[in-house]
């Protein structure tokens, strides 16, 4: 699985103290919802926002449930 990780996502990812790897397993193990644009992938406490192109995950952007 490549990702494809947007600034902003890297920003969020940094603030949060979330590795790639985490991002990784959010994506394969978590509940999905269909978004406007991509899908929402939610484990544990992180959701992700992510597109699909090809091959590779274009991260959107990262957050965490409080």
């Amino acid at each position: 699985m490549e990702l494809i990780i947007t600034s902003h996502a890297q920003q969020r990812m940094d603030q949060h103290g979330i590795a790639p790897e985490q991002v990784k397993v959010v994506i394969q193990r978590g509940a999905k919802f269909p978004q406007t644009d991509g899908m929402v992938a939610v484990y544990t406490y992180i959701r992700v926002a992510y597109k699909i192109v090809g091959e590779k995950y274009i991260i959107k952007t990262v957050m965490i449930q409080r």
